[in-house]
């Protein structure tokens, strides 16, 4: 892929890549971030690391290697469906996650849907969760998804912004959550 140019200058442009161990030094400043973040819940994703990954490089491969592996019905842990965990980088820095649940379970159509994505504190208000959405729609289409349910937190503004500026289309609000269909293919 070509990178765009700015008087003729390359540009890199964030982009998503697997979980990986080189990325490890911007993912553990990041997740201090989300921890240190005080507006916001720390994302359920920090508090998913594992505790030696936090300390231990090798831990921390074996770490990205799980995550990797629950895209595999046979990896998946309990409680848990099959997912595609993307870490959404510019160059060596972690900017955010996004992860594409293959299917749904009840509990995940009330609160969770197909795609749910984060983006470190000190990367907010740059359109990058807009940009990792759009970015992840034609995944979850050879994932076999049709629409992707997709939802954020009834007083999160940012993110119905994000959601609808890629298509979503408001199923219902409930207490905590709207919940939006994003159709996979744009017209």
């Amino acid at each position: 892929m070509a990178l765009p140019t700015l008087a003729g200058i390359m540009v890199a442009m964030p982009e998503f890549v697997d979980p990986t161990s080189r990325l490890m030094t911007s993912f553990l400043a990041a997740v201090a971030e989300f921890r240190a973040d005080l507006d916001y819940p720390v994302p359920w994703f920090v508090d998913d690391v594992d505790p030696q990954a936090l300390v231990d490089p090798a831990a921390f491969e074996a770490y990205a290697a799980r995550v990797l592996g629950e895209r595999n019905s046979s990896s998946v842990r309990p409680g848990f469906v099959p997912m595609t965990t993307l870490w959404w980088v510019d160059r060596q820095r972690f900017l955010g996650r996004l992860a594409i649940r293959h299917r749904l379970t009840p509990a995940l159509e009330k609160c969770g849907g197909h795609i749910g994505y984060d983006v470190r504190p000190s990367a907010r208000r740059q359109g990058h969760a807009t940009a990792m959405l759009a970015a992840a729609l034609p995944i979850a289409r050879s994932l076999g998804i049709s629409q992707a349910l997709v939802m954020c937190d009834t007083t999160n503004i940012a993110s119905q912004r994000v959601i609808e500026a890629n298509g979503g289309q408001l199923l219902d609000i409930t207490e905590q959550k709207r919940r939006y269909w994003v159709p996979i293919t744009r017209s």
